[in-house]
């Protein structure tokens, strides 16, 4: 553990001196702040808002949530592509795999930096409906179950990138190839509105199928399974990766 924790931490260190990694968190904060304020002037000018169903929690924490998916589903690739492929390509790739450490302790450390950076970005955006709190009441629930279904997601995202980044030396395919990769999964939704008899599969296989509910604030330990199992699956692969790199 403390060998994952070495490197998480050295990987930190990495992604925050990049000017990428600034760049992108200033870039998505912009992008989110101005999703954030349209949907509250939204809100606020219906004036029939306040007398149907959907709160404010639903209608700016939950619009907000849902298109900061679309946003992470491209940034993150960008931040996973240079984790295995950029240590390949300058020859550090072999003495990480010299190191008195495991691959589990490689795959995971590099998997726990990148996390670190996602959950600022996660952290910003949660500030933005809080903000709302002084004024109206919100359902904290929702927005909680919102959060974790995003972190969930987030967490699927970055596992599949590190293997991807695993399988190439250039950054720029590992990039390209994981967003292939997820936006491929992610449109699984899509035959599943089909009358087909593996409709069903299709749906649970796709990524935005699960985080659908949690945004709702449907709260169901089998979309959290998922995204946990996706993870693991890819974070595994990643090993066997190496695993056949380095012998």
């Amino acid at each position: 553990m403390r060998n994952t924790l070495a490197i998480a931490a050295n990987e930190t260190r990495r992604i925050f001196v990049s000017p990428l990694a600034w760049a992108v968190l200033g870039v998505t904060q912009l992008i989110f702040g101005y999703i954030f304020a349209g949907a509250v002037v939204q809100y606020v000018r219906n004036s029939d808002m306040a007398d149907q169903a959907v709160g404010v929690s639903d209608y700016v924490g939950s619009g907000l949530y849902g298109s900061a998916t679309i946003i992470l589903l491209l940034i993150l690739p960008l931040m996973t592509m240079r984790l295995f492929s950029e240590e390949r390509k300058s020859g550090t790739l072999t003495l990480l795999f010299s190191a008195p450490v495991t691959l589990v302790e490689i795959v995971l450390g590099k998997f726990l930096g990148v996390m670190v950076f996602v959950l600022a970005i996660i952290g910003l955006l949660a500030l933005m409906p809080a903000s709302l709190l002084p004024v109206v009441n919100l359902d904290l629930g929702r927005l909680a179950a919102g959060l974790l279904g995003l972190l969930l997601l987030t967490m699927a995202f970055a596992s599949c990138g590190l293997f991807i980044s695993s399988l190439t030396r250039e950054p720029t395919i590992a990039a390209v190839g994981s967003f292939a990769a997820l936006l491929v999964i992610w449109l699984l939704k899509m035959p599943a509105s089909f009358d087909s008899p593996f409709a069903p599969v299709f749906d649970y296989l796709s990524l935005i199928s699960h985080y659908q509910d949690l945004i709702s604030g449907l709260f169901d330990s089998s979309d959290v399974v998922y995204y946990l199992l996706f993870t693991a699956l890819f974070l595994w692969l990643t090993v066997l990766r190496l695993d056949m790199e380095r012998n």
